[in-house]
């Protein structure tokens, strides 16, 4: 076997390596926030736009049908672009977690233009998607054209892959610290300094980018004006129960959607139905359309009951239409609408029917996202990091980790799968964009974390099951790389890295998995 792939890994780790491909996560990190800032910006006026035209519409009813033609024009025109593009339906995170295991390939620019275009028009039309995942796909993919120049090695390119989605998402929400956090618990699911230090740098860089555009204001901004007393956390243990439940039954629901639209076996059509059910909504209960930033604001003490359940009914049928249909856009944002409510109305029957204090009620509301996003992701400590950061306010530490470790237990205890888990497996069922690369002397490095009581955990290298058509080339432990032989053993939080050829990363990688994780 060729050993300058091996030779490349070793550089990659030394110092005097590790100095361009941190430059190289500056440039994305100005590049990212740019594009991600700009999306965003473009998003905020069109959602405005979105729910001011549906209201001049409604009065003026002689412009109805050819508001709906209009719709069912855009819903084709979409179902034409994700025929063409098959990298940008839905929300971008299942696609970067592709590329980054191998799965995928994407064509940078065509994807960024078309994920752009085809989001502001999703958002025009009014779908309940959020602009978040498609953040995230969109600093990946301006990251795949900087480091497709830069980098030196796939390895390379795809750590920069991983700094640009999280720059992405530092962007969207102005929070850094979510997206290098979301970058290891979700995208990589282990540690590693390297990719750390590339995430943070990209997204403290693209978070300042977006804060010299939007300010340095919160995302949220609820009133906090006291903490839930220790003799009150009963009422938080309800709560994460509860958010686990609702998370567990949306990601069944959300697997549902997609089936469901996939019966319409005409790709460019498939759409409409969620563009044309934006237009009933939008004229008849426009609260729930779009992403939902609009929404927060009625979130308040004086909203009836009645009028709450109506919202999070309609909102959460309407946002598994909006993404069953393929449309680009993400569910970060209405999901995290989905739990404010929900959170909305446990608050007001725990203040009516168990003495809760109504100061408390925002609270309720912010633990109740987290526990959601909680629940439905399975990154509970991004979840707790993104409120923080988001409503910018650290007076709820411990009752966030409360709620989102009920709300973690729950859902698992339901065997609900973490949602972007499952969406990618969803996509691998249709093997869309698959890697077919026939380049057989192509070589990549894969590194992994060996986790406490797996089965590689505690064993000798010659007792470890290793794929045949990959060679262990180095162990890390502590930050000191060792070479490794038959004897050398494996211990838990050791990083592995194997060299594979390209066109068996995706079987390697799956093996290593089960290997090396207790998942």
């Amino acid at each position: 076997m060729d050993t300058k792939p091996v030779n490349d890994y070793k550089n990659l780790l030394s110092d005097s390596a590790k100095l361009p491909l941190l430059g190289y996560s500056a440039v994305i990190g100005v590049a990212a926030g740019l594009v991600a800032s700009l999306f965003r910006l473009v998003l905020t006026y069109i959602e405005d736009w979105s729910i001011e035209a549906y209201s001049f519409i409604s009065g003026h009813t002689i412009l109805v049908p050819p508001a709906f033609i209009l719709l069912a024009v855009m819903g084709y025109l979409t179902g034409v672009m994700l025929k063409r593009y098959k990298m940008v339906g839905g929300s971008g995170i299942p696609q970067i977690k592709g590329i980054l295991m191998g799965y995928f390939k994407m064509g940078w620019l065509s994807t960024l233009i078309a994920k752009f275009v085809g989001g502001a028009g999703a958002m025009l039309a009014g779908l309940s998607l959020g602009r978040e995942g498609p953040s995230i796909q969109l600093g990946a993919a301006v990251a795949q054209g900087i480091g497709g120049r830069l980098a030196k090695s796939d390895h390379e390119k795809r750590i920069l892959i991983a700094s640009g989605a999280c720059a992405g998402l530092a962007a969207a929400f102005n929070a850094p610290l979510s997206g290098v956090i979301f970058t290891l618990e979700e995208v990589y699911k282990y540690f590693s300094p390297l990719i750390l230090l590339t995430a943070m740098i990209a997204a403290v860089i693209s978070d300042a980018v977006s804060r010299l555009i939007f300010g340095a204001g919160a995302i949220f901004n609820f009133v906090v004006t006291g903490s839930i007393p220790i003799s009150e956390y009963w009422i938080l243990i309800v709560l994460g129960i509860i958010l686990g439940l609702c998370g567990a039954l949306y990601n069944k629901t959300l697997l549902l959607s997609l089936r469901l639209f996939k019966k319409i076996k005409n790709d460019k059509i498939r759409p409409i139905p969620a563009f044309l059910c934006a237009g009933i909504l939008g004229l008849l209960f426009p609260y729930v359309i779009c992403g939902g930033h609009g929404l927060m604001d009625q979130l308040t003490m004086t909203a009836g009951i009645g009028f709450l359940i109506t919202v999070l009914l309609l909102k959460f049928l309407f946002s598994m239409i909006s993404y069953g249909s393929g449309a680009p856009g993400g569910i970060f944002f209405p999901l995290l609408v989905i739990g404010a409510t929900i959170g909305a109305i446990f608050a007001r029957v725990s203040i009516a029917w168990f003495g809760l204090d109504q100061s408390l009620f925002a609270n309720i509301i912010i633990l109740a996202m987290a526990g959601m996003l909680t629940a439905i992701v399975r990154a509970p400590i991004t979840s707790i990091i993104l409120l923080v950061e988001m409503t910018g306010s650290f007076s709820h530490l411990m009752p966030l980790s409360v709620v989102s470790l009920l709300a973690y237990v729950t859902a698992d205890l339901l065997k609900s799968e973490p949602v972007y888990d499952s969406l990618l497996h969803n996509m691998l069922a249709g093997q869309s964009g698959v890697v077919s690369d026939k380049d057989g002397l192509r070589r990549i490095t894969i590194e992994t974390v060996v986790h406490l009581g797996s089965l590689a955990d505690n064993k000798y290298v010659r007792e470890i099951p290793f794929p045949e058509n990959c060679l262990l080339v180095s162990v890390i432990r502590h930050n000191r790389e060792y070479m490794p032989h038959g004897d050398t053993k494996i211990l838990a939080g050791d990083s592995i890295v194997v060299l594979a050829d390209i066109t068996d990363e995706t079987s390697v990688r799956e093996t290593l998995c089960g290997l090396t994780s207790c998942e």
